[in-house]
């Protein structure tokens, strides 16, 4: 009987162990996973930093061509960052087709769309109705659509057309009109700093945007007999992008004068 007693006690025993021990294996398979899940993390993060580190702008072949441009932007919360804008024209039937993800996408950034093709078909020496165009622009965060990329559009529109390579150390901002101008944009300080970063040399800008306007506030007291009244007033003043950036800043006032400075 004491046998048997003994035998069930060192069988409790032996469970025991087996059951820690597969409770240990659980645990450090569960711990591994985190590791290399954290580890990818680390590796995507990586990856997003250096993204213009492998920037390659131009490809092309019989199937058709790729441009891809730098772009400055600006998020939902007004801060300056680098985008990708990417054009690609292969043979086609004249479509439009929109690829673009993290991007506030309103109705002002498909007429700019709209509005590069026209202004491109002047410029190539192809008939666009021979091509079907995509446009994709690739983020790390939401980016703020509109007019302001019309002008960049045009470009990579032009490149890709003529399967021609731009150069990847130049940056524009500014919307597109009809007859080929470039009109005035918003956050020129913001984007000029993101252009920076990216690593351009040169940031295009429209006509008279080459100094930006910033609003300082500052507590003004006044007294009045035994008592004083204090209240914020804002002031104006003007800056020089490229001394506040360190980028050099150029003005043009058009997309035949911006092409000579992404011409290869």
């Amino acid at each position: 009987m004491r046998r048997k007693r003994d035998k069930n006690k060192i069988g409790k025993y032996l469970l025991l162990i087996i059951g820690i021990i597969v409770i240990l294996e659980i645990t450090l398979f569960i711990i591994s996973k985190s590791i290399n899940i954290e580890k990818k993390n680390t590796e995507n993060i990586t990856n997003n930093s250096v993204i213009f580190n492998h920037f390659k702008n131009f490809k092309t072949s019989e199937n058709g061509t790729i441009v891809r441009i730098k772009l400055p932007a600006v998020d939902s919360k007004g801060n300056g960052v680098s985008t990708i804008l990417t054009v690609e024209a292969i043979p086609g039937s004249g479509r439009t087709l929109v690829d673009i993800e993290s991007l506030l996408f309103w109705a002002d950034t498909q007429q700019s769309i709209r509005m590069a093709r026209l202004v491109a078909d002047k410029y190539t020496n192809e008939s666009i109705e021979n091509y079907d165009l995509i446009y994709s622009i690739e983020a790390n965060a939401s980016i703020i659509g509109g007019p302001s990329a019309g002008a960049a559009l045009t470009l990579a529109t032009i490149f890709a057309l003529n399967h021609q390579k731009p150069r990847d150390d130049v940056m524009i901002t500014g919307t597109i009109n009809h007859d080929g101008t470039i009109g005035p944009v918003s956050s020129i300080m913001e984007k000029a700093k993101a252009s920076k970063e990216a690593g351009a040399k040169k940031f295009l800008v429209p006509l008279l945007q080459s100094r930006d306007v910033v609003y300082e506030t500052k507590k003004h007291c006044q007294k009045f007999g035994f008592s004083e009244f204090c209240y914020e007033e804002t002031i104006p003043k003007q800056i020089d992008v490229s001394k506040e950036a360190g980028i050099e800043v150029i003005e043009v006032s058009s997309i035949e004068e911006a092409l000579k400075y992404f011409k290869d």
